[in-house]
């Protein structure tokens, strides 16, 4: 990867952005395996950026269940 993105937004404009010009009839193949490489980083960078949003989210709703008292909050309670 070129850089890494600033953001989740930022990586997935890019990996919009890179997936336009593989997709063009005038993109040369070497272009294209070096912006599939690119794109590989992008994804990447994105599922991780979202696992960690999980998590995050996951433990602030088990920190709320657990201040207001909730227990099994998950399992259909």
């Amino acid at each position: 990867m070129k850089r890494a993105p600033k953001s989740f937004e930022e990586g997935l404009e890019r990996l919009q952005g890179i997936l336009a010009r593989m997709q063009a009839t005038d993109t040369p193949l070497a272009e294209s395996v070096k912006l599939y490489a690119e794109a590989a980083d992008l994804i990447q960078y994105c599922n991780q950026t979202l696992d960690t949003a999980r998590l995050q989210i996951e433990e602030i709703d088990t920190r709320l269940a657990k201040a207001s008292g909730v227990e099994g909050m998950d399992d259909g309670q």
